[in-house]
Protein backbone atom coordinates (compact mmCIF):
# COMPACT_ATOMS: atom_id res chain seq x y z
CA UNK A 1 0.00 0.00 0.00
CA UNK A 2 3.13 1.98 0.22
CA UNK A 3 3.35 2.33 -3.37
CA UNK A 4 0.00 2.72 -4.43
CA UNK A 5 -0.09 4.80 -7.33
CA UNK A 6 -3.53 6.46 -8.33
CA UNK A 7 -4.05 8.08 -11.53
CA UNK A 8 -4.79 11.64 -11.95
CA UNK A 9 -7.80 11.21 -13.61
CA UNK A 10 -8.93 8.47 -11.46
CA UNK A 11 -8.83 10.92 -8.31
CA UNK A 12 -10.31 13.71 -10.42
CA UNK A 13 -13.26 11.74 -11.65
CA UNK A 14 -14.23 10.94 -7.78
CA UNK A 15 -13.76 14.24 -6.90
CA UNK A 16 -16.22 15.44 -9.41
CA UNK A 17 -18.83 12.39 -8.70
CA UNK A 18 -18.58 13.13 -4.85
CA UNK A 19 -19.06 17.10 -5.84
CA UNK A 20 -21.86 16.03 -7.76
CA UNK A 21 -23.29 13.51 -5.36
CA UNK A 22 -23.23 16.87 -2.63
CA UNK A 23 -24.80 18.89 -5.16
CA UNK A 24 -27.76 16.84 -5.92
CA UNK A 25 -28.57 16.21 -2.37
CA UNK A 26 -28.61 19.57 -1.55
CA UNK A 27 -31.00 20.52 -5.05
CA UNK A 28 -33.06 18.24 -3.14
CA UNK A 29 -33.20 19.31 0.13
CA UNK A 30 -33.82 22.45 -1.34
CA UNK A 31 -36.34 21.42 -3.50
CA UNK A 32 -38.31 19.78 -0.40
CA UNK A 33 -37.71 22.52 1.56
CA UNK A 34 -40.00 24.78 -1.18
CA UNK A 35 -42.54 21.91 -1.50
CA UNK A 36 -43.02 22.19 2.28
CA UNK A 37 -42.91 25.72 2.37
CA UNK A 38 -45.52 25.83 -0.86
CA UNK A 39 -47.73 23.12 0.93
CA UNK A 40 -47.99 25.36 4.15
CA UNK A 41 -49.14 28.24 2.46
CA UNK A 42 -51.48 26.21 0.37
CA UNK A 43 -52.79 25.16 3.57
CA UNK A 44 -52.89 28.18 4.95
CA UNK A 45 -55.18 29.52 2.15
CA UNK A 46 -57.30 27.11 1.98
CA UNK A 47 -58.18 27.43 6.25
CA UNK A 48 -59.02 31.08 5.06
CA UNK A 49 -60.44 30.13 2.18
CA UNK A 50 -62.94 27.27 4.13
CA UNK A 51 -63.45 30.00 6.87
CA UNK A 52 -64.64 32.69 4.42
CA UNK A 53 -66.94 29.96 2.95
CA UNK A 54 -68.35 29.00 5.97
CA UNK A 55 -68.84 32.44 7.12
CA UNK A 56 -70.96 33.07 3.40
CA UNK A 57 -72.54 29.81 3.85
CA UNK A 58 -74.11 30.30 7.18
CA UNK A 59 -75.74 34.03 6.23
CA UNK A 60 -76.98 32.52 3.03
CA UNK A 61 -78.43 29.93 5.05
CA UNK A 62 -79.92 32.49 7.51
CA UNK A 63 -81.23 34.51 5.22
CA UNK A 64 -82.66 31.40 3.55
CA UNK A 65 -84.24 30.22 6.93
CA UNK A 66 -85.68 33.75 7.35
CA UNK A 67 -87.62 33.71 3.83
CA UNK A 68 -88.80 30.28 5.30
CA UNK A 69 -90.03 31.61 8.84
CA UNK A 70 -92.05 34.34 6.66
CA UNK A 71 -93.53 31.82 4.66
CA UNK A 72 -94.37 29.51 7.67
CA UNK A 73 -96.35 32.28 9.02
CA UNK A 74 -98.08 33.19 5.74
CA UNK A 75 -99.37 29.71 5.76
CA UNK A 76 -100.64 30.29 9.55
CA UNK A 77 -102.35 33.20 9.07
CA UNK A 78 -104.06 31.25 5.78
CA UNK A 79 -104.80 28.52 8.03
CA UNK A 80 -106.50 30.79 10.73
CA UNK A 81 -108.24 32.34 8.11
CA UNK A 82 -109.64 29.07 6.46
CA UNK A 83 -110.47 28.31 10.28
CA UNK A 84 -112.79 30.89 10.34
CA UNK A 85 -114.19 30.41 7.17
CA UNK A 86 -114.92 26.82 8.17
CA UNK A 87 -116.16 27.74 11.44
CA UNK A 88 -118.89 30.39 9.51
CA UNK A 89 -120.28 27.65 7.29
CA UNK A 90 -120.56 25.00 10.03
CA UNK A 91 -122.52 27.65 12.09
CA UNK A 92 -124.53 28.68 8.90
CA UNK A 93 -125.50 24.70 8.32
CA UNK A 94 -126.06 24.37 11.80
CA UNK A 95 -128.96 27.31 11.50
CA UNK A 96 -130.19 25.90 8.41
CA UNK A 97 -130.86 22.40 9.89
CA UNK A 98 -132.43 23.86 13.09
CA UNK A 99 -134.97 26.33 10.29
CA UNK A 100 -135.63 23.14 8.54
CA UNK A 101 -136.46 21.33 11.37
CA UNK A 102 -139.02 24.41 12.63
CA UNK A 103 -140.42 23.91 8.97
CA UNK A 104 -140.81 20.24 9.24
CA UNK A 105 -142.46 20.78 12.46
CA UNK A 106 -144.86 23.94 11.30
CA UNK A 107 -145.86 22.06 8.27
CA UNK A 108 -146.97 19.08 10.21
CA UNK A 109 -149.03 20.99 13.12
CA UNK A 110 -150.55 22.69 10.04
CA UNK A 111 -151.18 20.31 7.66
CA UNK A 112 -155.07 20.39 7.99
CA UNK A 113 -155.43 24.31 8.35
CA UNK A 114 -156.75 26.92 5.79
CA UNK A 115 -154.97 27.61 2.26
CA UNK A 116 -153.89 31.56 2.29
CA UNK A 117 -157.17 32.20 0.41
CA UNK A 118 -159.53 31.13 3.48
CA UNK A 119 -160.53 27.91 1.86
CA UNK A 120 -160.77 24.45 3.70
CA UNK A 121 -157.92 22.36 2.18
Amino acid sequence: MENLKLPVALVLAMAAQLAGGVWWVSQQAATIASLEETVNQLGSKMAIEDNVNLKRDVQDNAMEIGYVWDDVDELWEELDSMLMHIDAINTLKQRIASVETELKYIGRDHEGMLDMKGNDM
